[in-house]
């Protein structure tokens, strides 16, 4: 076996770990896997011979490859965007495989993503890379030409805003589930109360609609007006499949094989914190369609 042949099989070994970086980085699918292909383009014309960590090595590439991409968005966009929803990975609730498993790993929720939208690209790439998946402060800072104290400083700026409005979900499926199952059933009849008593009083929805739905681009907070917006989603009660949305539940609202919305909760102790919507028609084109199979 040549040089280039042990390389191709190293870096295949380690393609789901570094999509899982990727994604986490960038919150968009097909943005994570063109940036690890676009890893893999410079990692085989690079001289691998003086590597003696080749997953750190790996790892380093593809996430200055998002870096730049974190940069280039930051350039082209002339304000800030109101909410942007994150790319969704969908599954089906007996349980996805083991790809769609390692892309989640340590429950990297809508809720999450949504806040990582919100760092500077230095301070997403230093959390990320080392709360994610224990990078060195020591390798992160060049990468962000930084010392290391510095990129420490940056990670630990981002922790605290992930924990202050990030709320961590509960590791129960089947009470997220009865959750929304009671929130879904209380918006099918009609029932005010019944919404409020499901939701944390200070539970946020978030809806991007993209700029063909522009007027369904909103934040809104507090359980009595979540609940007054909610009354609205019994119509939609029929067409909600029960899903995974990134390792949490949620549903998929479709008609006639066409997604309409995606729906990601955050749940803790029975009460819904989060919900976060995707209803643009273009980012939902684009969903794998196995999702509506069942």
């Amino acid at each position: 076996m040549d040089e280039r042949e042990w390389l191709t099989e190293r870096f295949e070994e380690h393609r789901i770990r570094l999509r899982a970086v990727a994604y986490r980085m960038l919150g968009s699918v097909s943005e994570a896997d063109d940036a690890v292909q676009d890893a893999w383009l410079r990692i085989s014309r690079a001289d691998s011979s003086s590597v003696e960590n080749l997953e750190a090595w790996l790892t380093t590439v593809v996430a200055r490859v998002c870096l730049n991409v974190l940069r280039s968005r930051e350039r082209r966009r002339e304000e800030p965007l109101e909410v942007h929803m994150p790319d969704p990975i969908i599954g089906h609730e007996d349980g996805g495989g083991p790809e769609h498993e390692a892309v989640l790993a340590d429950s990297v929720g809508l809720a999450l993503l949504v806040v990582l939208e919100t760092l500077s690209p230095a301070e997403r790439l230093a959390f990320v890379l080392h709360d994610m998946f224990a990078v060195p402060f020591a390798e992160i800072a060049p990468m962000i030409e930084r010392s290391p104290a510095a990129a420490r400083q940056l990670a630990s700026r981002a922790r605290r805003r992930v924990q202050g409005q990030a709320p961590t979900p509960d590791p129960d499926l089947t009470r997220q589930r009865d959750a929304v199952d009671a929130f879904f059933a209380a918006a099918r009849n009609g029932d005010f109360d019944g919404l409020v008593a499901v939701l944390d009083p200070d539970v946020v929805l978030r809806s991007d609609g993209g700029a063909a739905r522009a007027r369904h681009t909103t934040v809104i907070s507090g359980a009595r007006a979540v609940a007054e917006q909610a009354l609205t989603f019994g119509r939609l009660s029929p067409f909600a499949r029960p899903a995974l949305i990134n390792g949490a539940a949620g549903v998929v609202v479709a008609a006639h094989g066409r997604p309409l919305s995606v729906m990601g909760f955050t749940v803790t102790d029975g009460k819904i914190l989060a919900i976060d919507v995707l209803s643009d028609p273009e980012r939902l084109h684009r969903l794998d369609p196995t999702v509506l199979d069942r």
